[in-house]
């Protein structure tokens, strides 16, 4: 259990590993706090079985890639479960889910140039280890040498083809 003095209304519950992190506002008494860790808690088991349902194989050429990508630029430390395409996103090129090790490219990158899916697979192979996009974060991404040129391209593709990406997730 977590108290923010920022939070004021809302309660929130994630797994860390085998942990239930809730995260309440500061101003809650103690038995509210057992209140809603409990509820959290219920919520949380009840769900898990319809949100964890069997991940959806990869796109072999893309496991591999990145199994290349981690090794040479993030130790081999970034190790995804499963890599694959899906259908055209409408405000990212990619994401990730760290709880679960996934990794999903928008097909809008079937046809940029390697160095700009390296980076894209780079940058979410980083969210495995780092979640958020902190300085720490960020200091992996740039192991990846065309960090910035990638960027700079994958901006100017969203602006010519009018999609509205973001390039920072």
């Amino acid at each position: 259990m977590r108290r923010s003095k920022r939070r004021t209304r809302t309660v929130t519950a994630y797994r860390d590993g085998d942990t239930l992190v809730v995260l309440i506002p500061a101003r809650l008494s103690k038995a509210e706090e057992a209140h809603w860790v409990a509820e959290m808690q219920r919520k949380l088991l009840k769900g898990e079985p319809r949100k964890l349902p069997s991940v959806k194989p990869s796109d072999e050429t893309l496991l591999r890639r990145c199994a290349e990508l981690s090794t040479r630029y993030l130790r081999g430390r970034a190790v995804p479960r499963s890599v694959r395409w899906v259908p055209p996103m409408r405000t990212r090129w990619a994401s990730c889910t760290p709880a679960d090790g996934t990794i999903r490219v928008s097909e809008h990158l079937k046809s940029v140039p390697a160095w700009v899916l390296d980076y894209v697979l780079v940058h979410e192979l980083a969210h495995l280890l780092v979640a958020s996009h902190n300085a720490k974060f960020w200091e992996l991404v740039q192991e990846y040498p065309k960090t910035d040129r990638a960027i700079g391209y994958l901006e100017g593709l969203s602006a010519a083809a009018g999609l509205g990406m973001v390039t920072e997730d």
